[in-house]
């Protein structure tokens, strides 16, 4: 049941994408809205004016907002972390502290399926999408793939599917949020600067099954320990193992070179064969048999899911193709945003590699990432605020084939110098982008450019 917000007093911290989107919906719901943001009135965003002119809200740029004594409700946007001074006065105050997530769930309508982990949210998400769409369902792709969920959730049909890939930043600030269908793909570290323990990251993810009931499913990595670990906090809802490397008596996995399903009553579905799917790596597979498993277990047809299987394409800045010069490939793997992810992006590479990576620095150590390289990497250039760091790791690891440089254009330039024809220039940063961007997308679209430079 939706709940009704007219007249609360609700105010939403960061104004960015998802601050925006919480703040016109709750106007639209009767709301007394408020707003603050860390950055001073004369530096945010057109977007946020464009929004604010004429509507009554009362604003807090750059400074502490000072109606905590007033309000029923803060929202939190993703980006803003819970331990803020104000935002634990406010918890003090036994204000309610939730976030854009939550009150989405709370507002809206629809049924939720919600993918977490480390990496390969985005393909799973945009895939399953792609699947539910392909079914007929009336669909909504949101989340921290780039739409905010309240966005869509306040005029969604009662019967339609919201397919939501949800962050950690996203799932601690959520209370009640109750999907029908969750997933963790993996679990490797990330945003330990905001988490501070893998055991905090670990609890904040495996807040996307907590309230589910029996009638819901969790599709867990079997192959992943960390992640896998988790489903034992899962006490309700019904594990879905899926794997790569084991013939499961449940589950999706790859039997004989196919993808398989076997559900509740011992019946197997065959999918289609690894091989035909579009997207390389084996991180692709489990991504592919996550999204398998999630559509069956919504009861999709297992022939539309094959279909969808073989026909998805990936998407942009994941291992995307971004053309040739001179015999040379480039591939843009932007939202390589940690080393994890990059590791399974140089995994997934065949040919002789130049490496571009570095950016902002989320707390992590690069040794394992340093260690993936086997020969495949010929030579790394860095960028970025972590390039530094990597290039002390990478030397204390053994590897000197290091290029520093200062910007995008200079990264592009001096691996194609570096590379030979055959050899694949990859952007894959294993790193955030925001000491040089506001996203990992135009950081890739940069990248682009720069290589569209080289063709002419």
């Amino acid at each position: 049941m939706k709940d009704n917000m007219k007249d609360k007093k609700v105010l939403i911290v960061g104004m960015g994408k998802s601050g925006i989107a919480a703040a016109q919906a709750l106007l639209y719901l009767g709301a007394k809205v408020y707003v603050q943001d860390s950055k001073p009135a004369f530096d945010i965003e057109p977007q946020l004016v464009n929004f604010l002119a004429g509507r009554d809200v009362t604003c807090y740029f750059g400074e502490v907002p000072a109606c905590l004594d007033e309000i029923d409700m803060m929202v939190l946007s993703p980006g803003v972390p819970p331990e803020l001074n104000f935002v634990q006065e406010a918890v003090a105050k036994g204000v309610e502290v939730i976030g854009e997530l939550e009150i989405a769930y709370r507002v809206g309508n629809g049924n939720y399926v919600a993918i977490t982990g480390t990496n390969g949210k985005t393909t799973t998400t945009t895939l399953v999408g792609e699947i539910f769409k392909n079914a007929k369902r009336k669909t909504y792709v949101v989340g921290n793939i780039g739409v905010a969920v309240i966005s869509m959730a306040v005029n969604a049909e009662p019967d339609s599917w919201l397919i939501t890939e949800t962050s950690s930043f996203q799932l601690e600030t959520t209370k009640y949020f109750k999907p029908k269908i969750s997933a963790i793909l993996n679990l490797t570290p990330d945003h330990l600067n905001r988490h501070h323990t893998m055991e905090n990251y670990g609890a904040a993810k495996a807040k996307v099954f907590q309230n589910q009931d029996k009638d819901g499913y969790y599709i867990a990595n079997y192959d992943d320990p960390g992640s896998f670990e988790l489903s034992k906090q899962c006490k309700t809802a019904k594990v879905v193992p899926f794997s790569i490397k084991k013939k499961l008596s449940y589950g999706a996995f790859v039997e004989g070179g196919r993808i398989v399903i076997l559900n509740d009553d011992g019946k197997k579905i065959t999918l289609c064969r690894a091989d035909e799917l579009k997207i390389p790596g084996n991180h692709n597979l489990e991504n592919a048999l996550a999204a398998a498993a999630i559509s069956y277990f919504a009861g999709i047809e297992p022939a539309v899911i094959s279909d969808t299987l073989k026909s998805f394409g990936g998407v942009e800045h994941r291992l995307e193709y971004c053309g040739q010069v001179d015999g040379v490939k480039f591939v843009n793997d932007s939202k390589g945003t940690n080393p994890d992810a990059s590791m399974k992006a140089i995994d997934a590479m065949k040919e002789n590699i130049i490496l571009i990576a570095g950016g902002y620095d989320k707390g992590s150590d690069f040794t394992d990432f340093i260690k993936s390289f086997h020969g495949r990497v010929k030579h790394m250039v860095l960028l970025g605020k972590t390039a530094p760091k990597i290039k002390e790791q990478a030397e204390a690891a053994g590897f000197t084939h290091i290029t520093m440089a200062k910007n995008m254009e200079e990264c592009v330039t001096a691996a194609f110098k570096l590379a030979e024809p055959g050899d694949t220039v990859l952007l894959s940063p294993a790193c955030a982008s925001w000491d040089m961007y506001t996203c990992f997308e135009q950081r890739g679209e940069h990248f682009k450019h720069c290589v569209h430079g080289l063709e002419k």
